[in-house]
This record gives structure tokens, sequence and C-alpha cells, in this order.
């Protein structure tokens, strides 16, 4: 009979774990959390030094009572739970759901699913570390009452399901201000200008690129600027000024954090960042490999540490030299120092064993598996190997007092690029080292090509860069970028068209009211400042009840504060001149998960509906009609004809009543002022206050 119970949070670690550990052990799953704050209520008697109400989860019941049998049988428990502050807490409800107090009870934790992992973790057994319990409990509340004290009067005012949350609400506010940075972006004219040249001895030509005169850069914003360049040109002799070659090191990558894994996964294989998450989890838990058995094949998926074990960094290292070559090691460490807003509790998420390629278990993966699992490797073994090393060539050439340009590259040791590139490294240069270039060179124009080109506004966010933008504003931490994403997306506050996010009007309406009631919560600064106070509670420097006991006063205030002052926005079902063709009533404006419709008032007796299409008083520039606010499928906001699909006249931007004065053609909004939406025209006003 076992003598030992072990208690893991996966079912799918059972299998793997059990095999390490022999007949002595039993090991069995709690399937996540075991306890948590009741549905029905807020759970936190805020009257009572805030003291939380746990309650068993719906359908636990059945597990716990295993679980509970397994415990009698046992001398010692074990509790594997993930080596995180969500792991930590889940062991402390365990104990406190088994009734563990008076048990041999341990907590153990494991960076990877491997045997010597998890045979050394029962040598450093320990007790449950009540801080990082203490911190995931601020956590859990402080998300709890931004919840459940928010989310009622978003209900109440704006009559639809709407939620608020903790990291959700700022994350939406930092996407909303990117659509209004977008909007209100005005694009300005520059000119671009190379110049072909043909060398003798050489097939190819030289392209050189504009870059000002003797004095330093040029920028040539219009065509008048660009004709008179290229007339000054005209009468000059182009000849090389100067000549300079070098070598520069391109750094070996840092190994993956759960943000650095989430961006690259996105760019490279185009994954959510919900699908990352999965994969990572199955790779951690898991995976049934040909000849060897059930093995977690990767390190723990959520952390922002970069740190690699002294073990795992001389395994690579020897990996490298025997099948690279010594020149390839790293020569010191490739680490990085962390700041402030880093948990350095556990490892990058890195191969459990480097030896294990990808190819070798290739067959034992899913294709997603395979893909996320060589991007993981490869970018690990990277960033144990040597620089690369270009050799560059850098050339000015004079034309008068002109300057041109010309920087070529070529790579001489490939170094880490052996085993990873990104897009970044792929774009190479367009010149090749042409060796014969020195001052005596003889340049023969070819020709002079002009380009015009408009400065771009910001890029919409995308999941990848809505996580570097959290984590570079240490909002949220590696566990909630994936969940805040998908809700965001799963509220229809947000919506995805080709990797792009874009908010939609019921994004629009949540944000203004969060941040009219509710500042605080959506300031980035406050939540930033939240996540640092949860780091001291879970190094014992801050007690969590101070944090829960300063936080809260200030949101009932501002709730009550929103009860009263937010009844202005109250929306009223408006009445439309569209006559119902079933029953002849005048329809109302209702809302509608993705956004407004109309309704016929005589519901539940007459259910007819219809689109509802909002005119804004402009006539369409191609037909004349009337222009109408629509929405995409997928909920983001455009501008088109009424008479669509005969007229296909649309605009992201609002149209204006006014013409464009220089050309006569339509203007948009865009911020505080009217542009023409030519391009070519450019023309800019300030819009008159209405």
């Amino acid at each position: 009979m076992a003598k030992y119970l072990v208690i893991v949070e996966s079912p799918a670690k059972v299998k793997t774990i059990k095999k390490f550990l022999g007949k002595n052990y039993e090991v069995a799953a709690s399937n996540g959390h075991v306890r948590d704050l009741p549905k029905s209520q807020l759970g936190i008697d805020v009257e009572h030094d805030y003291e939380p109400k746990y309650i068993t989860i719906r359908g636990k019941g059945d597990i716990l009572a295993n679980l509970r049998k397994e415990v009698k049988k046992a001398e010692k428990v074990y509790l594997a739970t993930d080596p995180d502050r969500e792991g930590e807490a889940i062991s402390w409800h365990l104990s406190k759901a088994l009734k563990l107090e008076d048990k041999n009870i341990y907590r153990i934790s494991f960076n990877e699913i491997t045997k010597n992992a998890v045979k050394t973790s029962l040598k450093q057994a320990r007790k449950i570390d009540m801080n990082l319990v203490d911190a995931q409990q601020t956590r859990r509340m402080l998300d709890r009452m931004v919840g459940y004290r928010i989310s009622p009067v978003l209900w109440a005012k704006v009559k639809r399901g709407l939620s608020a949350g903790r990291v959700q609400s700022v994350a939406l506010r930092i996407i909303c201000d990117r659509e209004e940075e977008i909007n209100a972006f005005i694009p300005e004219e520059y000119w671009t200008l190379e110049a072909q040249f043909a060398i003798p001895g050489e097939k190819k030509a030289l392209t050189a690129k504009f870059y000002g005169d003797k004095n330093g850069k040029i920028v040539i914003k219009s065509k008048e600027e660009m004709e008179q360049v290229r007339k000054a040109l005209e009468k000059e002799r182009y000849q090389v000024l100067d000549v300079k070659k070098g070598e520069r090191t391109r750094k070996a990558p840092l190994p993956f954090t759960t943000s650095t894994l989430q961006q690259e996964a996105s760019k490279v294989l185009n994954f959510s960042t919900q699908k990352t998450m999965r994969l990572a989890q199955q790779l951690y838990e898991g995976v049934d490999i040909k000849g060897q058995g059930t093995v977690g094949i990767i390190t723990y998926l959520r952390t922002d540490s970069v740190r690699i074990s002294e073990e795992a960094d001389q395994s690579a290292r020897e990996y490298i030299q025997s099948n690279y070559g010594e020149r390839y090691v790293a020569k010191g460490g490739q680490e990085q120092k962390g700041s402030g807003k880093i948990q350095d509790a556990h490892e990058a998420i890195r191969p459990s064993d480097i030896t294990r390629t990808p190819v070798m278990i290739k067959e034992s993966l899913s294709r997603d598996q395979f893909r996320l699992y060589q991007l993981i490797w490869r970018r690990f073994a990277a960033s144990r190997m040597s620089n690369a090393v270009y050799e560059t060539t850098s050339i000015t050439i004079g034309a008068g007092d002109y300057r041109f340009h010309v920087s070529a590259s070529k790579i001489i040791f490939e170094g880490f690029m052996s085993v990873y590139t990104n897009e970044e490294d792929e774009k190479s240069e367009n010149n090749v080292l042409l060796k014969s270039v020195d001052k005596d060179t003889k340049l023969n124009l070819k020709e002079l090509e002009e380009k015009q080109h408009f400065t771009q506004p910001p890029a919409h966010f995308t999941e990848a860069s809505l996580v570097k933008a959290l984590e570079e504003q240490g909002i949220g931490r590696p566990s909630t970028y994936a969940p805040t994403i998908t809700t965001l997306l799963g509220r229809r506050y947000v919506v995805k068209e080709n990797k792009n996010l874009y908010i939609t009007e019921l994004g629009e309406v949540v944000n203004s009211i969060m941040l009219e009631a509710f500042p605080t919560i959506v300031d980035e600064n406050f939540t930033a400042n939240m996540e640092s106070l949860l780091d001291k509670v879970a190094e014992g420097i801050v007690g969590w009840k101070a944090v829960i006991s300063n936080f809260y006063p200030d949101l009932e205030e501002a709730v009550q504060a929103a009860e009263k002052d937010l009844e202005k926005i109250q929306i009223e079902d408006e009445v439309t001149d569209v006559v119902c063709d079933l029953c002849g009533r005048n329809m109302v404006i209702k809302y509608g998960p993705h956004g407004r419709f109309l309704a016929c008032p005589g519901f539940p007796e007459c259910r007819n509906t219809k689109p509802y299409l909002e005119k804004i008083g402009v006539e369409c520039p191609k037909c004349g009609k009337e222009i109408v606010m629509k929405k995409t499928k997928k909920g983001r906001r455009y501008y088109g004809c009424e008479d669509n699909p005969d007229c296909d006249f649309m605009s992201w931007q609002k149209p204006s009543k006014e013409k464009c004065p220089e050309c006569g053609g339509y203007m948009v909004e865009k911020g505080n002022k009217l542009v023409c939406a030519d391009a070519q025209c450019g023309f800019v006003k300030e819009k008159e206050n209405q």
C-alpha cells in the first residue's frame, strides 16, 4: 500500500509523476482550485476586517471526497501544485479543505516535470509559504471587489451585460487611447531619393540613398523641395568621399519568458496568446514520447525571469560544443539584469532536456505542439550561443554640397543565427559589398529615383504588442495576459481582424464610463503600483489586509458616486421614424451584445427587428444619398452609403459636410481637425466648434 500521497493540480501530470516515484507513492489531482469566493455575493466581509468567505467550488465535492480517502491512507502528504503564487494558494486551500493541519504535510514544487526534478523536490520539501498565499488572496480579492462592485453599475446604467476588471479595464483603456491616436493622426508628406551608380568592373549597380548636405541630414517634405534638390544635382559630379569598414555584432537572444513567448508565437506562428498558453501547458505537463513514456518536455510556462539553472546552462553549452564547435559556445552568461517588475521565482521557459531535439520527437507531437516546442528549443539553444558577427561597409558619396550614403553588411560568423533567426535578422541589406569601391572609384550615375511617402499612424495593437505594452507598464503578470485578452474579445469590447485589435462601440461606451466614474481603476500607474504592492506582500514586506483596507473604501466611495451621478447616461429606448412593417408601431433603438438595432416596442407580441443605420447628416460623395454609420461583421465601426451594395463608398473616418477648398473632394474628421480624404491633396484645417 502507498505510504505517501502526492497531490498535483492537473490530471495530465498524474501519470507522468507516478512513473517517476514508484509504488510507495500515490499521485492524485485536485483539478485546479477546490475553494473560491462564492459567485452569488462579494464574498468578503468588509465590516469585519475584510475576511474572505471561501466555499467549495461546485462540482469539486467528489474530487475532495476521493482525496480525503487517499489522505487517510497516507503517512505523508506532499502538495505538488504549480510553482507560483496561484499554485501556493491551491496548496493552502487543499490543506484547509482536506483538514490537513494535523497531518504530515509538505509543500514541494518543481520547475520541470522530469524524474530528477521531481525526486529533488521531495528532498527539498518545505512548509506552505503564507506570504505567497496572501499575495494571491489579495489579487483575487482586489479583482473580486472591482468586478462585483463596478459591473452592476455598468449593467444598471447601460442596460447590458457588461463587466469591469482591475487589469481588463486598464487594457481596454490602452487600446482605446491607441485608437484615438490613430484617428487623430494626420499624415505628413516626405520624399526619398535614390541614386543608381554603374561601377567599372562590377555587374551590379550600387544604390545610394540621399542623406542631406555637408551640414547634416535633410528631410525633403514636398515635390517642390525635391525638384530643387534634383535641379541642384544636375550640374554636380559624384565622387566617393569616404569608405569605412568595420564589424558589428548581433547579440544572442535571451531565453523566453511568458510574455516574449506569447509575442514571438504570435508573430512567427500566428498563435493567439490563449493558444500559446494551452500548448505550452501540454508540453510542460507531459507528452507521450516514443521510447521514453510520458515526460514534461519544457519548464514551467508562467515566468517573467530569464534566469537559467546552472545544470541547464552547462548541459546546453556541452550540447552546442559537441554539435557546433567551441567557437559557437557563448562566452560568459547571457543574463539580463531584472527590473523591479520581475518575479525571479523560477527559470525562463526552456526545454527540460536540450538533447531532446525537435526533430527527434516530431512524430510524438501534434503539428502545433511541434512548432511551439521547436520555437522554444531554438530560442534556448541560441541564448547559450555566441553573438553573430557582421562585416559592415559605409560609403559616403558627395555631389557638390549634397551627400548620399551606402550601407551594406554581410555575415562573417553566424553564431546563434545558425539555429535561430527572426524577421529582423532576415531583412538583409540590398547592397552587395563591393570590394573594389574606394576614394578613387569612378561613379557613373545611371538614374535618380524619387519616391513620395506619407508618415504612418501608430499601428493598431495586436495581441503580441498589447502583451508587450502591458508588461512594459507593469500591468498584470504572466498568468493574466492571455485571460485578459480573451475576456476583452469575449465581451466584444474588442474585435480581432487580421491580427489587429479594434475597439467596438460597446468597448468605447464602457471605457468612457470607466474614465468618467472610476478614473483611478483605469489609471496605468495606479494598476502598476498595485502590482508592485502585491510583490511586496509576496516578499512579506506589506500585510495583505493593509492593501485591501486602503483600496476598498475609495472604491466604495467611487461606486456610490457613480450610482448617483451616472443617472444622466441612462439610456431610454429612442423612438425612430422607422415603422414596423408587421404591426405599424414606430420602432425603437435597442442595445444588444453587438451594438444597436431596431426593435418593435410591441415585444413580446411583435418580435420584429431590423439593423439600425445611424445617419450622420452627410451626403455620399459618390451618389448623393445619405451616409450611415455601419459595423463590420466583427463589430468594427465604419461609414458607408445607405444604398450599399449599389454604392460602394466607405470610410473608416467620419466624413464631414464640408468640402475640401483645395480640390473639392470630401473631408474626414481626425481628432479636432478636418483632413482632405485625398492624401495627394493633404489639406488640413481646424474643426469649427459645433
